[in-house]
């Protein structure tokens, strides 16, 4: 069996125990916890879909199975594949940007060897040979058809393999500290077990997480959120609001104000043909006239005057 594990600074499979992880506040997390579960359903859709394809064509048992999710700086990335190792340069048409699929040396000799119908086991790690090369293209191709599938409820791709390389090193598909979105996948072949990555630009997928926003929820969850919509729509609708009366302000000046006392009389702007505003903290929502209930005070809600152009400021 290929040793697969990845050595110290490779990508690291999440909730194992590793402790917790110094966090850089000049590169701030962007991926939301919807964003990942929206990414998690169709990278799970594609793994199921591309085990059953490497069973297949490989004819051999696979497995393939979505590791994590994570957001890392390019270099990062490039520094946590191995080298030698497969990769794929990868354009998502219609979006915009390069994407890369890599797949283990170990993975990719194991498949052709399969292929060619030989039993599998430990391969050895050298460059593929001109026969060897169209085998996992047409591989790699068909892997990428079930990518278009996975991702088919957040946007129609047309993903299309452009070039193989084999050190990531050399291969300057973005700029060193831009954003992107990794995918990891453990592929099991016959007894063989290794890695599989997708790295996906960051400003290639958000608009299409942010345009879907896709949340799944199970039957007990969507209950659980319309149950607590009327709770608050019931919570607002009783609650109690101060509702004031009132007639249109006018301006004082502040000795005026100082000098009034009991039995002054201060002139109103309110015109007598105008109803008065009926208010809730300083927003006006309905208009009223003045009158009583027995022995309260109380107002008639009236519709709405029509504003005239002078008061609008209208010639």
């Amino acid at each position: 069996m290929t040793n697969a594990a990845r050595t110290p600074g490779r990508l690291s499979r999440r909730g194992q125990g590793a402790g917790p992880t110094a966090y850089d506040f000049r590169k701030p997390i962007k991926l939301s916890r919807e964003h990942i579960r929206t990414l998690q359903i169709a990278f799970e859709t594609y793994a199921r879909s591309c085990g059953t394809l490497l069973t297949t064509r490989l004819r051999a048992v696979s497995n393939v199975t979505l590791a994590s999710i994570e957001q890392l700086n390019y270099d990062e990335y490039v520094a946590a594949l191995n080298n030698p190792t497969v990769i794929a340069v990868v354009a998502l048409d219609p979006l915009p940007g390069t994407a890369l699929m890599e797949v283990s040396t170990s993975a990719s000799m194991t498949a052709i060897d399969h292929m060619l119908g030989g039993p599998g086991g430990p391969q050895p790690e050298r460059p593929l040979t001109e026969v060897e090369m169209p085998l996992l293209r047409g591989l790699l191709e068909r892997m990428l058809g079930e990518l278009r599938y996975g991702f088919e409820t957040l946007v129609d791709i047309h993903p299309k393999l452009k070039d193989i390389e084999y050190n990531a090193q050399f291969l300057r598909a973005h700029q060193p500290g831009d954003a992107c979105v990794i995918a990891s996948f453990d592929v099991k072949i016959g007894a063989e077990e290794t890695m599989h990555t997708f790295c996906l630009p960051f400003n290639t997928i958000l608009p299409v997480l942010s345009r879907t926003e896709t949340v799944v929820l199970s039957d007990a969850e969507r209950a659980t959120k319309e149950m607590s919509m009327r709770n608050l729509t019931a919570g607002l609708s009783s609650a109690p609001l101060d509702v004031a009366v009132r007639f249109q302000p006018i301006r004082m000046r502040t000795d005026d104000i100082v000098d009034l006392r009991p039995g002054d009389v201060v002139p109103l702007g309110h015109p007598t043909s105008q109803p008065l505003e009926v208010t809730v903290n300083e927003t006006v929502f309905a208009h009223a006239v003045p009158g009583n209930q027995g022995a309260r005070l109380a107002c008639l809600v009236v519709p709405t005057p029509k504003e005239s152009p002078k008061e609008s400021g209208r010639p």
